[in-house]
């Protein structure tokens, strides 16, 4: 039947389920099927005797081996994390190979000497796209945890080489860092990267080193940068462990000399620039563009404030004409005359509750939509953006 010789010695197998586990035993020929309690309808299984000297060369030298790779075979589909949507190529794995053998079988078809400088992210299968967390070394038991989704099973593993080995990279806290000059357009993103228990001073730091200043003296801040508006100013001290970058821009900037100063009865306030829509006969505020932070004076009227705005933001006359400034409490603008008294408005010292209350720049939306690279959640960008690692 199986076209063996006829002194061919063979090995006998009963399997006896396949489901949730395999479950398959060797059967000795000397013994009765009724012995060996065989009977209608089980499965018999058989093989040829393998080279005791040569069993070692076959990956599954016996029955119960290879249904168990016939069970857990699992073909991955494996995408360069900064191509998500691109098939790189695809492996034939087990779902019960470790975290080790996964990222030696990826490293040998990238030909790359040292496995642990892979990284590995796992697939959303409701959304499609790679998960926002990587899977950390070692942290899965096999191959089948990497690919669990609730209840779903994917077949796609995202991976990157990284410049270390992954252990070393985990005890470090890589940030993504917009860096703003103080008179050139271009925002450029820069990769931070510090030991967890650095602090954002640090990162500042760090930066000075990265980028050009205006002076040689210049002081930086981190801020936290959302939907169009500053949340935070970032505390020197404060620990870098703990601060998101992946739905927050971390935008760092030069503090202006004027605010280093500020006088009893000076304000700092946040500027924003807005648009306004009417859905439904209500009348919603949407926020648009880069924040930034003013001085007001006692006494200083808009018509002040709007020429040192304007040369900030260096508006040509005829753009700027069109702009109205309004002060903006909980989302309702009160528009300003340029006689008024702006300070007056503002009465908190604090800059924080930057949701509350802020100046606002209201003008058409003409800047070109990018997508803001560091992050693919992130909203428009008014300045040009290049990123360096």
């Amino acid at each position: 039947m199986a076209g063996f010789a006829p002194d061919e010695e063979i090995e006998l197998y009963e399997e006896i389920k396949f489901e949730p586990g395999v479950m398959c035993e060797r059967l000795d020929k000397r013994t009765t099927f009724r012995f060996s309690q065989i009977e209608d309808g089980d499965i018999i299984c058989f093989q040829k005797l393998p080279p005791i000297d040569r069993e070692e060369q076959w990956r599954h030298p016996d029955v119960p081996s290879f249904l168990e790779y016939v069970k857990n075979r699992q073909v991955v589909h494996f995408r360069p994390l900064e191509r998500p949507k691109e098939e790189d190529f695809c492996l034939e794995l087990s779902k019960l190979h470790t975290y080790d053998d996964v990222v030696e079988k990826v490293a040998q078809r990238l030909g790359l000497d040292d496995p642990s400088k892979i990284r590995l992210t796992a697939h959303n299968c409701y959304s499609q796209q790679p998960k926002p967390s990587p899977i950390k070394y070692r942290s899965v038991d096999n191959l089948l945890e990497m690919l669990v989704h609730y209840n779903q099973i994917s077949d796609i593993l995202y991976y990157e080489v990284l410049d270390i080995p992954l252990p070393e990279l985990q005890c470090l806290k890589t940030l993504k860092v917009a860096f703003h000059h103080a008179t050139k357009d271009e925002a450029i993103i820069h990769n931070i990267r510090l030991p967890k228990q650095s602090t954002v001073g640090d990162v500042l730091n760090e930066l000075k080193t990265k980028v050009e200043l205006s002076h040689p003296d210049a002081e930086l801040r981190l801020l936290e940068v959302f939907y169009h508006k500053i949340y935070k100013i970032f505390p020197l001290g404060e620990k870098i462990e703990n601060i998101n970058d992946q739905y927050w821009t971390l935008r760092a900037e030069e503090i202006p000399e004027e605010e280093k100063n500020l006088g009893p009865h000076d304000r700092l306030i946040h500027v924003y620039h807005f648009t306004k829509e009417t859905a439904q006969n209500q009348m919603q505020v949407h926020n648009f563009g880069e924040p930034f932070f003013l001085v007001i004076h006692e006494g200083e009227t808009l018509v002040e404030i709007k020429a040192r705005v304007q040369k900030k933001l260096q508006v040509p006359d005829e753009e700027f004409s069109k702009w109205k400034f309004a002060f903006l409490s909980l989302g309702r603008p009160e528009y300003l005359q340029d006689s008024d008294l702006v300070s007056s408005r503002f009465q908190r010292r604090d800059v924080y509750g930057a949701w509350e209350q802020y100046l606002g720049l209201e003008h058409s939306d003409t800047t070109p939509k990018r997508a803001y690279t560091a992050n693919q959640n992130r909203h428009t960008f008014e300045r040009p953006v290049k990123i360096y690692n």
